[in-house]
């Protein structure tokens, strides 16, 4: 299956993810809400786990860096929510808080991808990151 489907149900998916959290952030406190998203995480991905098995699908062996390295990814994305339930506390707009915190999220990790795992950047690339900053300073500026 071609990638880009995917990748942009799984921009809806965070779409989604950022606009409850902005509703949630009005009625539970960030930690709360945060535990509550991450037990909720944990459920779904038990009963992917249920389903692979009752489906006879042979499970992969685990490696300790691959354990480590998503272990590192929960670590970061527990932060990340208990922060963006603050920041939309804080009387932050969902658009303006999300285009930053996700368009700075998308910068960050390819500065990370070209830094640290040495990937190429095409100009067309470098191009589409100049826009992400000159939106977060739009986006950001008045508020």
């Amino acid at each position: 299956m071609n990638w880009l489907p995917l990748a942009l149900l799984t921009a809806l998916c965070l779409a989604l993810y950022n606009f409850f959290i902005k509703q949630a952030s009005a009625h539970v406190p960030a930690a709360v809400g945060a535990v509550v998203l991450q037990l909720v995480a944990a459920g779904l991905g038990g009963l992917w786990l249920l389903r692979l098995k009752l489906l006879g699908q042979p499970l992969p062996s685990l490696s300790g860096r691959g354990v480590g390295l998503a272990a590192l990814a929960g670590l970061a994305v527990g932060l990340a929510e208990i922060l963006t339930f603050i920041v939309f506390q804080r009387g932050v707009p969902a658009s303006v808080g999300t285009g930053v915190i996700v368009g700075g999220s998308v910068l960050l990790t390819a500065l990370l991808g070209l830094v640290v795992l040495h990937e190429a950047l095409t100009l067309a690339q470098a191009g589409g990151l100049v826009l992400i900053v000159a939106g977060i300073g739009l986006l950001a500026r008045g508020h």
